[in-house]
């Protein structure tokens, strides 16, 4: 089994791409959103770290994001509580799809928490600046002040591009999009 990364910036297109591959995906931020509204244990580290923040359970997204807006800082220290049970989840994931010939890899922090090897296939998505920022603002409840902080704790794009194997050039055309991913595959499979 080969791993395929993908990395670029927030609204870039990861979600969207990874899902062209045809292969098992594995989505973090999918999985936290479970966690949140799964895990009993998990709920009880955070309300303890933050019990006069944190109300009943499941955990409410609102009181997180009250919770990173107030005071930056704490990103770190939810990321803290949270990554464990996430690459608990991911270890699982790769075991369960250990025969498989690729699984794709959506990660938003995986370069920064160091989780990649020199056997990982990592794939830059690129897109103008101007599209992205439009597509974030058509999500719904999006809190621009709240992207700030993610990116803040996010490598820098450059950085990114540096580390990675191939490169996409997402200009948010489904056709052009589904032919990008069949030419890497085709290069990956050789």
């Amino acid at each position: 089994m080969r791993r395929i990364v993908l990395v670029g910036d927030i609204g870039s297109g990861k979600t969207f791409f990874s899902k062209l591959f045809k292969y098992p995906v594995f989505n973090a931020d999918l999985i936290v959103s479970n966690l949140y509204k799964k895990d009993k244990y998990l709920f009880k580290k955070i309300k303890k770290r933050f019990p006069r923040k944190i109300s009943n359970f499941p955990l409410n997204k609102e009181e997180l994001l009250k919770i990173i807006l107030q005071k930056p800082n704490n990103l770190k220290i939810l990321t803290r509580i949270v990554h464990p049970q996430v690459r608990k989840k991911m270890r699982d994931f790769l075991n369960k799809y250990r025969k498989k010939k690729f699984v794709i890899l959506d990660v938003p922090l995986f370069l920064e928490n160091k989780h990649n090897t020199k056997k990982d296939i990592i794939i830059f998505i690129e897109a103008d600046k101007k599209k992205i920022a439009d597509k974030i603002n058509k999500r719904k409840n999006i809190n621009l002040k709240l992207i700030n902080i993610l990116r803040k704790n996010q490598l820098p794009i450059r950085v990114k591009k540096k580390k990675s194997t191939f490169f996409i050039k997402n200009n948010f055309i489904s056709k052009t999009a589904k032919k990008n991913v069949k030419l890497i595959l085709k290069e990956i499979s050789k």
